[in-house]
């Protein structure tokens, strides 16, 4: 086991693993397809699978700007908010914090969606009308966020919350202990997920009629989405929402650079983890959205038990037949797979809050680890948070704000690849992008922002602002430990892993242009917003 050290003597992460087990911890990204599959289908109705394919091509390309600038810094973990953060400190002392904050509000909440419909699969094997399952106590009515939003506790709440524990406690025998943890629960899950995405076109089961016609549904702004749709503006609009909550999913394998400080090899296994992940993902998000529709037909995505996840297990056993037995080895493959995505999710999320802590953004107590390497305060941190998520009664919802923090992060680090070739042009770089793909990175930001500015308030007409509300939230935060803690200065081991001194800090090689680049984005969002919904 190799440590990595700082010049106090303080404990830090570990170096024990390599770019397979990183891709095993990565492997919870791809039954995150299972999270949002019915959100999507009842968004845009039959080119659901076509929205699902463009997604994880553009989540792909996108990847290779990630792979790049995490091989510069290879003492670093927390993954691409961190990384990319790192080009922007020239131009702004805020757009770091705001990088690393966005990311985590983006990765955090796969927790309590992953534990909620998990504990929701528990249950359903208990009678509908016993004491455990009709047991709720409304707290607070949120219906001004949207209609029929509150927050409860339930049986559903108390058993996530242990599930969240179960997670912590896999955790905090360091990445070594999870690696291992998550190849054996990835093997379990992704095999018969390929079963399950492959095994339906093979024997016959996927027919053409259910994947046309390719018309969108209804109007967005109605009460019901009826079949007769067009590719009007309400069609687009549905649409765009469609590929907006796709990103949060799609995108997620660029978790798997997050351990870069935790590689024995960083210089060769960073490229190799996210390029593998990424090759698994494009399989799993194209062939499992086109088998569920091919298989169902968009009437049976539409059920509100699809939409939910909840449903999710019994469609998948009606594809092999209906006997009892495969229904619950469904739901037991559904479990294992929601667990690996919460430990995923963890594992990528504390580290973005522990790097954050110690390159001067984030509040100090979170750059604390235990003697096994683990960012336990971090993790703490990720639970509380999740908890309170545990209370709301619409997951989609949650999923759909917190996308809108994603899409943040991802247009800032997709520019920051093209600042970092500017402004640090002789940083070693292990993996260098080809010149297209990093540009056509920085292209696909852009279309990120339009649609997040057309799509996001599918999911409730405050979804955009409260996503955009979120990301405010890190001013007072970085105030309060940039100014008041730190007195206004940041951490020398934070500058000089940028390879930059203080002074040269200073130094604004790319100009105008990074502030330019903000504006467009600006620009594309309140453009696209007007248009679709005002």
């Amino acid at each position: 086991m190799t440590a990595i050290s700082d010049a106090g003597g303080e404990r830090t992460l570990h170096r024990t693993i390599d770019w397979k087990k990183t891709f095993w911890i990565a492997s919870g990204v791809p039954p995150l397809v299972l999270f949002s599959i019915g959100g999507i289908a009842a968004t845009v109705g039959t080119p659901s699978y076509i929205v699902w394919t463009l997604s994880i091509l553009m989540g792909f390309a996108q990847s290779f700007t990630y792979a790049e600038i995490a091989g510069m810094f290879p003492n670093k973990s927390g993954g691409a908010p961190i990384y990319g953060a790192s080009a922007w400190m020239r131009y702004g002392k805020i757009f770091g914090p705001l990088s690393v904050w966005s990311y985590w509000l983006a990765w955090s909440p796969v927790l309590s969606i992953g534990s909620g419909i998990a504990a929701g699969y528990v249950l359903s094997f208990l009678p509908a009308d016993s004491v455990i399952n009709t047991f709720n106590i409304p707290l607070f009515d949120l219906g001004f966020l949207k209609e029929g939003l509150s927050l409860r506790i339930n049986s559903t709440f108390f058993l996530g919350a242990a599930l969240l524990l179960l997670t912590f406690a896999i955790q905090h025998r360091g990445i070594l202990r999870t690696a291992w943890f998550q190849t054996v629960v990835g093997i379990l899950v992704t095999v018969p997920l390929l079963i399950v995405a492959i095994w339906p076109i093979v024997s016959g089961h996927v027919l053409t009629a259910n994947l046309g016609p390719l018309v969108p549904l209804g109007d967005p702004k109605g009460a019901g989405y009826p079949f007769n749709g067009a590719w009007d503006k309400a069609g687009w609009t549905l649409f765009l929402g469609g590929m907006f909550i796709a990103a949060w999913s799609t995108y997620g394998f660029e978790t798997a650079v997050n351990y870069t400080s935790e590689l024995t090899n960083p210089a060769t296994d960073t490229f190799k983890a996210i390029f593998f992940s990424g090759v698994l993902c494009l399989v799993i998000f194209i062939l499992v959205p086109f088998t569920f529709q091919g298989a169902l037909g968009v009437n049976a995505m539409l059920a509100p038990d699809i939409y939910s996840g909840m449903g999710v297990a019994q469609a998948m056993a009606s594809m092999f037949g209906s006997a009892g037995v495969i229904y619950f080895l469904m739901v037991i493959l559904l479990i294992l797979a929601l667990v690996l995505s919460i430990i995923t999710a963890m594992a990528g999320s504390s580290r973005t809050l522990y790097q954050g802590s110690l390159d001067g953004w984030l509040p100090k107590y979170l750059s604390y680890v235990n003697e096994h390497g683990a960012p336990t305060r971090a993790m703490w941190t990720d639970l509380c948070f999740n908890l309170i998520l545990l209370l709301m009664s619409d997951y989609v919802f949650v999923l759909a704000v917190s996308n809108c923090l994603y899409i943040i992060f991802n247009f800032i680090n997709l520019n920051s690849g093209w600042l970092h070739r500017i402004d640090s042009p002789n940083v070693q770089r292990p993996w260098r992008a080809p010149n297209w793909l990093l540009g056509l990175g920085a292209v696909l930001s852009f279309v990120n922002m339009f649609f997040m500015g057309a799509g996001a308030n599918i999911y409730g007409p405050t979804t955009l602002w409260l996503g955009l509300g979120g990301a405010v939230l890190i001013i007072p935060i970085f105030v309060w430990r940039h100014y008041i803690q730190d007195k206004g200065k940041f951490p020398a081991k934070m500058l000089s892993d940028l390879h930059v001194s203080a002074q040269a800090l200073e130094e604004r090689h790319a100009g105008w242009l990074p502030y330019l680049t903000v504006l467009g984005g600006v620009v594309i969002v309140a453009a696209a917003y007007w248009y679709f919904w005002t």
